[in-house]
C-alpha cells in the first residue's frame, strides 16, 4: 500500500493498484498531451528559415525527447473511479484529448464537469495564420458537494497567468503548472488533512501544493530525473540541488 505524503518512483498504471478503494479525497494530474509529430533532430530545426515555424518544432521536439506526448492510456480511467471517495478529478489536457476525457467520464459515468482555462498572456506569437497557442485546458470532473470555492477569486473558470519561465528553469520540466492555480484546486475541492494524488507528478508541484495547504498527498512519477527534482523540491531546492525561494 501506498502511503501518503511520500512520492514513488515507477509506473502509475501499477503503482495505482497498490491504492485501497475509496481512499482519495481529490486527484489532480498532468498526464502526457496526445502530440502528433515525429522528432526532428536539432539539424533539420536549426536548417528551417521560418522562426515561428522553427519555434513550433522547438516546442513539440523539447516534449517529445522526454517522452510526454503519447497521451493517457485509458485503462487508467477505472482505477481512478475505484480509489476516489467521491468522482473529484482534476485532468490537464489539450484540445484533442477533450472528448476523450468526456466520453468517459460523463458519457459512461454521468459525472457532472467544469472546463477550466489557463490563459497565458504572455505567449510566444507561434500563430501562423491560426489561433494563438494561448490556453491550456483542465477539466474538472465531479461527484456532488465536493467543490467549495471560499471566494470570487477562486472560483473563476479562467486562470491569467503567464507562462512560468522561472519554474521551468528551476525544476527543468517543459510543462510545469504554476503553484498558484493548482493551490486554488486543491483548496477548492478538498478540506485540510484529505488525500490529494498526482500519479503523473513531474517536478512535484502538486506535492508542494498540498504540503502548502495542509493535505496530505501521494505523488507517482516514472522519469527518475524528475522524480529526484520533485524530491529536492521537497526539501527547498532546485533541480541542481540548490537552495530554491522561488516557490515554498
Amino acid at each position: 500500500m501506498l502511503e501518503t505524503n511520500n512520492i514513488y518512483l515507477g509506473d502509475c498504471y501499477e503503482l495505482i493498484k497498490e491504492i485501497p478503494d475509496k481512499s482519495i479525497d481529490l486527484i489532480v494530474i498532468d498526464p502526457p498531451y496526445q502530440i502528433d509529430g515525429k522528432s526532428k533532430t536539432q539539424e533539420k530545426i536549426d536548417s528551417i528559415k521560418n522562426d515561428i515555424t522553427k519555434g513550433i518544432y522547438k516546442l513539440n521536439q523539447e516534449l517529445i525527447d522526454n517522452n510526454i506526448t503519447q497521451g493517457i492510456r485509458e485503462e487508467i480511467f477505472d482505477e481512478f473511479m475505484r480509489i476516489m471517495k467521491i468522482p473529484n478529478i482534476y485532468i490537464w489536457c489539450n484540445r484533442k484529448q477533450i472528448p476523450m476525457y468526456l466520453n468517459h467520464f460523463v458519457n459512461k459515468q454521468k459525472l457532472n464537469f467544469e472546463l477550466l482555462f489557463w490563459n497565458k498572456p504572455n505567449v510566444m506569437p507561434l500563430y501562423n495564420h491560426q489561433y494563438l497557442n494561448d490556453v491550456e485546458y483542465c477539466l474538472y470532473f465531479k461527484g456532488a458537494n465536493v467543490c467549495d470555492p471560499k471566494s470570487y477569486e477562486d472560483a473563476r473558470t479562467v486562470f491569467r497567468s503567464p507562462t512560468n519561465i522561472n519554474d521551468k528553469n528551476a525544476y527543468h520540466h517543459p510543462t510545469c503548472k504554476p503553484l498558484r492555480i493548482i493551490e486554488t484546486l486543491i483548496r477548492n475541492s478538498s478540506k485540510e488533512n484529505d488525500v490529494v494524488l498526482d500519479c503523473f507528478l513531474g517536478s512535484g508541484t502538486t506535492a508542494i501544493a498540498c504540503k502548502n495547504l495542509n493535505r496530505n498527498y501521494i505523488g507517482i512519477e516514472i522519469n527518475p530525473k524528475w522524480y529526484k527534482i520533485a524530491k529536492n523540491r521537497l526539501e527547498g531546492c532546485d533541480a541542481n540541488g540548490q537552495q530554491s525561494f522561488l516557490l515554498k
